[in-house]
């Protein structure tokens, strides 16, 4: 086994100057690193576990019967770059008998991130609190996902809108309905996608392990195209050998249409408590406006830790 291992390390030492290999699956296009052409691994069987990846989603469906401490570092930015609003706290999510609740432990704030009701003043940070954040006691939830859809239709307004960002966060590369303009070239897998971008495997190290490392970028010779088909600027998943469970994803997408536009970029980092994947690093940078809305620019960190069961 560590010969094996040894023998694939000098394979990665050595990618600069291998050769890609071009495989056609489906009639569409990927490009395989030469150590995962020379390894022999059974690529299609991995491109479609890749495809249908549900570890990202379930990570954060964890969180939800877990307790843990969460640094939040939330900022909100005028054009010229300057902070005009923020907060950093630290949180406590407790769970007991089935029931999840949460303390402020520490909180400084400035600028008019609240209202008077202390309200969030604006998206980004709803956003943010709806993923990490519980207000009052929240009962009866499961990490399952498994048959889970995320639907639309018995949402209006905000809520929905909300919805629709958290498929963006949690399913990225999928078609998403009801966004103008761009909910079918979100989808990265089908026929037309691929015509857009390049698609490869790899294998490299990470954090002191070997990881299969999925990247879609788009083609070089897009010309026009690029400014009216391309969404997904970048995004790249890193997947544990064994289980194939996501180590880490950055992506970043861009897109302006008559009535928004947006630039925002991902990066979020996994870690293992016991037999459950969960975040524990999440960081974001972002630039959007939405007509009757207020442009907001914004970046944050999430930091958790001190999991508990």
């Amino acid at each position: 086994m560590k010969q094996a291992l040894l023998f694939i390390l000098l394979l990665v030492g050595g990618k600069t100057i291998a050769q890609d290999t071009t495989v056609i699956i489906d009639e569409k296009r990927f490009t395989l690193a030469e150590v995962v052409v020379r390894n022999n691994f059974d690529y299609k069987a991995l491109l479609e576990r890749i495809k249908e990846d549900t570890t990202f989603y379930k990570a954060f469906r964890n969180l939800r019967i877990l307790g843990f401490t969460s640094f939040n570092d939330i900022k909100m930015l005028d054009k010229k770059g300057a902070v005009k609003a923020s907060l950093y706290s630290k949180t406590r999510q407790n769970r007991r008998y089935g029931c999840r609740t949460m303390d402020v432990l520490e909180e400084q704030v400035t600028g008019d991130f609240y209202d008077s009701k202390k309200e969030y003043n604006y998206t980004t940070p709803e956003l943010y609190a709806s993923l990490f954040f519980t207000k009052d006691s929240v009962c009866g939830e499961n990490n399952i996902v498994r048959g889970k859809t995320r639907s639309l239709s018995d949402k209006r307004g905000l809520e929905k809108h909300k919805e629709q960002l958290k498929m963006l966060f949690f399913n990225p590369g999928r078609k998403i309905p009801g966004i103008p303009f761009i909910g079918n070239k979100l989808d990265l897998y089908d026929d037309h996608a691929h015509k857009l971008y390049d698609y490869r495997l790899d294998i490299e190290e990470y954090k002191g392990a070997l990881c299969y490392v999925f990247s879609i970028t788009p083609k070089e010779d897009l010309g026009t195209l690029k400014d009216d088909q391309v969404v997904v600027d970048q995004m790249v998943t890193r997947f544990d050998m064994k289980s194939m469970e996501v180590l880490s994803r950055q992506y970043a997408l861009s897109y302006k249409a008559g009535v928004y536009d947006f630039d925002v970029s991902m990066d979020v980092e996994m870690t293992r408590i016991g037999d459950l994947l969960v975040p524990k690093i999440l960081r974001y940078k972002g630039n959007w406006d939405v007509i009757l809305k207020k442009r907001e620019r914004a970046v944050f960190t999430a930091t958790l830790f001190d999991f508990r069961r």
